[in-house]
């Protein structure tokens, strides 16, 4: 039935700027969901609709619970506070959690389908039902999309059942990059928002589309959007960054997690926006400022220490170890409680700090990393590893193995390693954000053929590095230096000048930066 005969009140539009979200910094979007719930519980089931598009989930189901007290029997806020049970770009699905919500509208699905006012308000009961139903995660996934799928083409005005649809195809491949199915996700969403530029999820579905290096450019309006739209989802002022990572906008990063992190520093936590708050500092050369964020996260680590807390912590650590090249910084050495941290969090900071104590030429601690490292590869996988992709484990294994290779003089060998690694980490789904391979491995690559002197096959590793990681400054240093060396001025100095482009605001004592002069008056 199309939406503008739906009956009753069925035809009552409710916009997420009502009063109650009237503040530009309280704003979380504009959408339209009619339903056959009562008046006075449209205010937060809106909201925490919202709230859903934007991942706010604590506070999404708190919105909907608020719907269900002023509307006990409103079928629709239950299916709302279930669907906060699922995370699908995350691979992440409460199972249990969800179900006892769905108990509380009525014991069994038909009870609950029974609750429902309207054919199509049963179509969105009948897919959440599905989607914690019975059998493995990949298969109520895959059954739930179809049901959306089904769902916006009977009602091709439902904006939310597309924006769902678009959603639920970005989990399918249950947490890695499936280039084709989140190009139709990417398109779904697209269509969402030229029908309603003020849509939140729309924008941010679009965002996780095409946050790779090939499609970002495709998300950059969307980028662009997402932060105005919804100011009063932290996520959102965070999502926006997603797009300017995989461009290399490194300024632009700085901004949106700084917004996202809220103006009261002291309370910053290790968490997934200061990770990508440090990573962008590092890329800026503000090298202090990156340790001073570090510093100051983990007296927030929380009492007792929260698991992703301490993840997130480990991989600050580790980018800032490896980007900055502070080999030495023995005041960052501390000992964290890794219970609970999964293998690519603990590979991470494995690699960081034997990789730091082969350059700084403590060789007993490198090798000390090196068995860390393999005893993490030759774990069997534990059902609860959910830090990312077992792969990296074993390719960091390899980089640092490779490293001591090439310290014991067998260049040769390390290469071939590297070389492996490089072709494993090619056949990986691309990820978004700072690389959980803290050391890419054709960047890696890069500096030891360079150091053989081999600088035309280093600069096409470097090359092959910037393709994955833009405007990543070890990369571009390293192309600098390989293309100068190989006679490929016209390369190099592009290079140069984007360093000096992103260094612009720089520490003095930043390793690289003397390479990087800027043009004399008269060459201008």
């Amino acid at each position: 039935m199309p939406l503008s005969r739906l009956p009753g009140r069925a035809l009552l539009l409710v916009l997420a700027t009502a009063a109650p979200l009237a503040a530009q910094s309280h704003r979380l979007g504009t959408i339209a969901f009619p339903n056959s719930g009562p008046k006075a519980a449209q205010p937060p089931f809106i909201r925490g609709v919202l709230l859903l598009h934007s991942f706010e989930y604590d506070d999404a189901a708190a919105a909907f619970r608020e719907a269900q007290h002023l509307a006990p029997g409103f079928a629709l806020a239950y299916w709302g506070e279930a669907m906060t049970r699922t995370h699908p770009v995350w691979n992440q699905q409460e199972v249990d959690s969800a179900r006892a919500v769905l108990a509380r509208l009525a014991p069994t699905p038909e009870a609950r389908s029974a609750r429902a006012r309207t054919p199509r308000e049963r179509g969105y009961l009948e897919a959440v039902e599905i989607l914690y139903g019975e059998g493995s995660k990949p298969r109520r996934d895959t059954l739930y999309s179809a049901a959306m799928g089904r769902l916006a083409a009977a009602y091709p005005g439902d904006l939310e059942a597309r924006a769902f649809y678009a959603l639920s195809l970005l989990g399918l491949s249950q947490g890695t990059r499936n280039v084709p199915t989140y190009m139709r996700a990417g398109a779904l969403a697209e269509d969402v928002l030229r029908r309603n530029p003020d849509h939140p999820g729309a924008a941010h579905y679009v965002i996780h589309a095409f946050d790779d290096p090939a499609h970002a450019p495709l998300g950059l309006p969307a980028a662009r959007a997402y932060s105005k739209i919804a100011p009063g989802a932290a996520h959102a002022r965070h999502m926006t960054s997603h797009i300017f990572v995989a461009l290399g906008m490194w300024d632009e990063t700085v901004s949106a997690n700084v917004a996202a992190l809220g103006p009261k520093r002291a309370a910053w936590t290790p968490n997934h926006v200061s990770l990508w708050l440090d990573y962008a500092y590092l890329q800026q050369g503000r090298t202090a400022e990156a340790r001073r964020l570090l510093e100051s996260v983990r007296g927030n680590l929380g009492d007792p220490p929260r698991r992703y807390a301490r993840f997130h912590l480990l991989a600050m650590r580790a980018h800032f170890l490896v980007t900055s090249e502070r080999w030495a910084d023995s005041s960052i050495a501390w000992t964290v409680d890794t219970t609970g941290v999964g293998p690519v969090a603990l590979a991470m900071d494995g690699f960081a700090l034997g990789y730091a104590a082969l350059r700084r030429g403590d060789r007993a601690a490198a090798d000390k990393g090196l068995r860390r490292l393999g005893a993490l590869a030759a774990r069997p996988a534990a059902a609860d590893d959910d830090d990312g992709n077992p792969q990296v484990v074993t390719i960091l294994e390899t980089e640092l193995r490779a490293a001591l290779l090439a310290a014991d003089g067998k260049a040769d060998e390390a290469v071939a390693l590297l070389r492996q690694a490089a072709a494993v980490e090619d056949t990986m789904a691309v990820a978004f954000g700072p690389p959980d391979v803290v050391k890419p491995t054709h960047e890696l690559l890069g500096e030891l053929l360079l150091a053989q002197g081999k600088a035309a096959e280093a600069q096409q590793e470097f090359v092959r590095a910037l393709a994955l990681a833009p405007r990543r400054t070890a990369s571009l240093l390293g192309l600098a230096r390989a293309a100068s060396a190989a006679g490929d001025e016209p390369v190099a100095e592009q290079a140069r000048a984007d360093l000096r482009a992103i260094w612009h605001q720089a520490d003095e004592d930043l390793p690289g930066l003397a390479e990087i002069p800027r043009p004399s008056a008269q060459a201008r």
